[in-house]
């Protein structure tokens, strides 16, 4: 139960932090509609009367005592009349007001003093002079109406009278809109409006963030994550040499898919995504740098026919390839292209078929996979994205395992378990998913440990390695 319980503060404190600017926001715009509120607002001034009500004289000590306990039995019902159309009207017309009994009456409070036979009366209006006037009019008409109810009716001195302690004074200062007052309640709403905003958008949202979720939707780890580097954005290629976060994320990859299965790891892999712009032919072409980097033989075959993307980002001639070679016009040999050192061979993808679901499930596509896992020890396939085309689910039941790309905070829950289901359906297996363009400030991040880079000595010297922790 306590266990849960920290798991859901836990949620709580992502999703605020994640949208921690709607907080913000609430409270600023919270802050200003108390700020406005106040300068709309007509200026109200109170003045305030306090009345002592008794019994006339008592001659002995039990009669002053049940005249208290009369007057205070009174009060109550006085408090009434206060506020009632009838006094209303006397003062009305004593003042030659223009509104209405129910108005004035509504400018009225009137509150006993537990356990006393005191009663506060406050008089609120937009003119202090004329509150002050109001006030003051209701203690000589409340006095004249106690007299006429108290008076008994076979004539004689009334029951009760009625004191005014307290003349109403002109008020100096409105008493209503108080700035401070509203600008606090306008923050505290607009802070929980906010807050409230951010944990609705977190319960809405339907993109992939949690690895854990991830893996429970594909029912494969995540054996990967990309962090967002503008740099890898516009060139798509890492600088093997580097120690920057990325390259580190594509070196991790590589060990974790080697560790995948020792005695027998997937060599022949087919990298994909559900969706397009999730970074697949980004993984593919860097995964290749990064074996090779290992001293790996690898292969790209550039599968995704109908927007391929591997030899723009080598920098390579994109006329002749794949359906060059399925169609039989070409050998492998004729249309590979070597990428600087050789380590990595590309295949592209050649002239854009009519038919590119059957060209990639045909057999001559199994018989070129077989040839050139004897040649390579790693081939890697770029495919098209598995929900918007079929070509990739055909080739998936020919590798040894798929490699599935899925964008932070973007790809959907529902696309990434379709595609894993789609994956199924032929048989096919899924090694893993890779997070991919995960912003650095994500909170994924304070998963993956410490990183490496060099930083200059304040010397001007010598390059040294020094740890930092992302």
């Amino acid at each position: 139960m306590i266990g849960d319980l920290h798991l859901r503060l836990g949620d709580l404190y992502r999703a605020v932090r994640a949208a921690w600017w709607l907080p913000v926001l609430g409270l600023l715009l919270g802050v200003g509609a108390g700020v406005l509120l106040t300068l709309l607002a007509t200026p109200q001034f109170t003045s305030r009367t306090e009345f002592f009500v008794s019994t006339r004289d008592s001659a002995t000590t039990t009669e002053a005592f049940q005249g208290s306990q009369f007057s205070q039995e009174r009060v109550a019902s006085y408090a009434q009349l206060l506020t009632g159309d009838e006094l209303a009207r006397r003062v009305i017309d004593n003042l030659d007001l223009g509104e209405t009994p129910s108005d004035l009456a509504g400018q009225i409070t009137a509150n006993v003093v537990p356990d006393t036979v005191l009663l506060e009366v406050t008089v609120t209006d937009p003119s202090a002079q004329r509150a002050q006037q109001i006030a003051e009019a209701l203690g000589r008409q409340f006095s004249d109406l106690v007299t006429d109810l108290e008076t008994p009716s076979g004539g004689g001195a009334s029951l009760v009278k009625v004191t005014v302690v307290q003349k109403p004074e002109v008020p100096m200062e409105p008493s209503s809109p108080n700035p401070l007052r509203n600008a606090a309640i306008g923050a505290v709403l607009g802070l929980l409006i906010g807050t409230a905003a951010a944990i609705s958008r977190m319960a809405l949202d339907r993109s992939v963030r949690d690895p854990k979720e991830i893996s429970g939707l594909v029912g494969s780890p995540v054996i990967g994550t990309v962090f967002r580097d503008e740099r890898l954005a516009t060139s798509h290629l890492i600088d093997r040499s580097s120690t920057t976060r990325s390259a580190e994320d594509y070196r991790q990859l590589r060990t974790n898919l080697q560790f995948l299965n020792v005695d027998a790891p997937p060599r022949v892999i087919m990298v994909s995504s559900p969706m397009p712009s999730e970074g697949k032919t980004t993984v593919a072409v860097n995964l290749a740098l990064a074996l090779a980097e290992a001293g790996r033989e690898v292969v790209v075959v550039e599968a995704d026919l109908r927007r391929p993307r591997v030899t723009r980002y080598f920098g390579m001639v994109g006329g002749v390839g794949l359906t060059n070679i399925l169609a039989g016009t070409a050998g492998v040999s004729e249309v590979s292209q070597p990428y600087e050192d050789g380590a990595v061979t590309v295949v592209g993808a050649g002239p854009t078929p009519p038919n590119p679901s059957q060209l990639l499930a045909s057999a001559h596509m199994s018989s070129l996979i077989a040839q050139l896992r004897d040649k390579y020890e790693y081939v890697l396939i770029d495919a098209p994205p598995l929900l918007p085309v079929a070509d990739a689910t055909g080739l998936a039941a020919m590798v040894d395992g798929v490699l599935l790309s899925v964008r932070y905070g973007s790809s959907r829950k529902d696309q990434l378990q379709r595609a894993a289901e789609a994956l199924e359906q032929v048989g096919a297996r899924v090694l893993g998913v890779i997070l991919n363009i995960v912003p650095p400030k994500a909170d994924v991040s304070g998963s993956y440990g410490y990183g490496y880079s060099y930083a200059s000595d304040l010397d001007g010297g010598a390059r040294r390695l020094r740890r930092q922790q992302k």
